[in-house]
């Protein structure tokens, strides 16, 4: 009798399995859908660094928009221009390559120059340090110092220097904006390679308390506003700022009468040094 029961018992899990199994193959018949072989090949023609500095949560995700059409081929901030082109081969369209980006530190106000309000104790985070009370510094603009974008950086592109800044590592920066979403100053912007002129500073306080907060605070002057042709730059909540879209890519120095030196040329040694020579006195 327990032998019968046993065999039943057998035949009814195999014969559900069977049917199961039945029922599976004609389900991935009927709703298979054939993935585009082009999506395999443009991910092997991406970096693989998943950064996500294209919009998308990863290469993958970025590939399979790309083959549907919802994304550039040029829209991976890390990939090369041979990436692009071969990805334009794939797709059967023309590669053009963007410029590169490049993220911009705005803001000089390290140990050195900026007024210490108190001791902060708290978690070693920008992003902690902010909500919490804004860190150890007087100024409520500019760097914290506690390296939320070097940790936040997959390309070692970032660094902290001895004055508690970031320096970016141009030739290491792939654009991918991982460190622009970290800092919650947002003091640190991407900038075509071509733009060469900054003010290094996000300062909206008074020039009277801007000058006792950071010695390299904008101060709300204006020099450099008069120095140049009108719309080039301009004031805004007591700070210069650089229309690039009237100024374009100029590397030069409009005048060198900046009190606070936060207007800067960044660019190669030799573009800072004819800048430098060429400025108004």
């Amino acid at each position: 009798m327990e032998l019968n029961v046993i065999l039943i018992s057998m035949a009814s899990m195999g014969g559900l399995g069977i049917l199961f199994s039945a029922g599976l193959s004609i389900a991935n018949r009927v709703f298979y859908v054939e993935e585009d072989p082009r999506i395999g090949e443009v991910l092997d023609a991406l970096p693989g660094a998943n950064c996500g500095g294209c919009g998308y949560p990863g290469c993958a995700a970025f590939a399979e928009a790309i083959v549907k059409g919802a994304a550039e081929i040029s829209g991976c901030p890390v990939n090369t221009a041979d990436g692009v082109e071969e990805i334009g081969e794939i797709m059967g369209i023309e590669a053009t390559a963007g410029e590169k980006m490049i993220a911009r530190v705005l803001c000089s106000g390290g140990v050195n120059e900026a007024a210490i309000k108190a001791e902060y104790r708290g978690i070693r985070s920008c992003l902690a340090a902010h909500i919490s009370g804004g860190g150890d510094k007087l100024c409520e603009y500019g760097c914290l110092g506690y390296g939320d974008c070097v940790r936040s950086c997959p390309f070692d592109a970032i660094v902290m220097n001895a004055n508690g800044l970031p320096d970016v590592i141009v030739d290491k920066c792939t654009g991918c904006g991982n460190c622009v979403d970290a800092c919650p100053r947002d003091i640190i912007e991407l900038h075509p390679e071509s733009h060469k002129l900054f003010i290094l500073c996000k300062n909206e306080d008074t020039p009277k308390e801007s000058r006792t907060i950071c010695t390299r605070a904008c101060i709300g002057c204006g020099i450099c506003v008069r120095a140049v042709n009108p719309g080039e730059i301009v004031m805004e909540n007591n700070r210069a700022k650089i229309d690039y879209s009237v100024f374009g890519t100029q590397a030069k120095l409009p005048t060198e009468k900046c009190s606070a030196q936060s207007l800067v040329v960044l660019g190669t040694q030799e573009e800072i040094e004819k800048a430098k020579a060429e400025t108004p006195a």
